[in-house]
């Protein structure tokens, strides 16, 4: 077996996952696809990839998702609509989204959970170190992590995982990594990962995010995982025995993110992630943020304020 190449150079999205959290507005169109502020969710995680030079990106997709492909590929018809009316704003924008990347789909078939949904993309990414972005949690792109991610493997030569602190008794809602120091401020050593832990039995509150950056080892690995939690093939248990392991490609690092995180998990948090993101844009911005503290107000009650029309 060759030495994976240092530098990591492909991106894999997962994106065969039923979407049944969104229903009824997921039934014939992918969650992926549900629009935050102006862009659909997936356009947000293929920016990030291609923002740290990953220009080939896999997607792992499924039934119905065909609107994945079509939203990144071109439409003459359209473009040329637009041009004709001098619509320049509109006719780059949806541009931009053609012209992010070198895009390639591949289905998962069964849906036998993350850890598959990785595997399939094995002979698409060869043996070298590659980025795994899932779409629920969205990363500004003012902020480094996968960059960050990245560096890390190159020097550990291992996997790398993405965290962030939440409140301990929250954690029981995320994966919980056990960790150790290292000698580097910028990352930690895993130990071991718990998933969803009691508040109680959790051994940290560091919580794992969509976000990977994989050593090739880890598809020998899932080939041979058992189905676990859910029925399904699950990346944690194949991380778990990368970090317990030793040898090329073993061991499993952490880096800790305290940049801005929108979470899409959920309706809920879908909405804070679309209010959070369009009071932070140039042209929503300023209104948004004007009417919100009025429309606060006018809903707790004694408060005499109203809302701005």
């Amino acid at each position: 077996m060759t030495t994976p190449n240092a530098s990591v150079r492909k991106a894999v999205i997962p994106a065969a996952g039923l979407g049944t959290r969104f229903l009824p507005a997921t039934k014939a169109m992918p969650k992926e696809m549900l629009p935050v502020v102006d862009k659909p969710a997936i356009q947000y995680v293929v920016e990030e990839a291609v923002n740290v030079g990953l220009n080939d990106i896999l997607m792992i997709t499924g039934r119905n998702k065909r609107a994945l492909e079509d939203h990144f590929d071109r439409v003459p018809t359209l473009e040329a609509t637009l041009e004709a009316k001098g619509d320049t704003a509109k006719l780059e924008s949806i541009q931009a989204a053609s012209n992010l990347g070198d895009i390639h789909y591949v289905r998962q078939g069964d849906p036998k959970g993350l850890g598959h949904a990785v595997l399939r993309s094995k002979q698409h990414v060869g043996y070298e170190p590659f980025a795994v972005l899932l779409g629920d949690d969205l990363i500004d792109a003012r902020d480094e992590l996968l960059s960050t991610m990245i560096e890390v493997q190159a020097k550990t030569g291992g996997s790398v995982v993405a965290l962030i602190e939440v409140d301990p008794a929250q954690i029981s809602a995320y994966g919980c990594a056990d960790v150790d120091a290292t000698d580097s401020d910028g990352y930690v050593r895993i130990n071991h990962l718990v998933e969803k832990p009691d508040v109680e039995d959790a051994p940290s509150n560091l919580a794992v995010i969509g976000r990977y950056v994989l050593h090739p080892a880890v598809f020998e690995v899932l080939e041979r995982t058992e189905p676990g939690r859910g029925g399904e093939i699950q990346l944690t248990d194949a991380l778990q025995e990368l970090a317990a392991g030793t040898g090329e490609g073993y061991g499993v690092y952490g880096v800790v993110f305290r940049g801005r995180r929108y979470d899409t998990g959920d309706k809920l948090s879908y909405l804070k992630a679309c209010v959070q993101l369009a009071c932070d844009s140039d042209d929503l911005g300023p209104g948004l943020r004007e009417w919100l503290p009025a429309y606060a107000a006018s809903l707790t009650p004694g408060l005499t304020d109203t809302v701005s029309q």
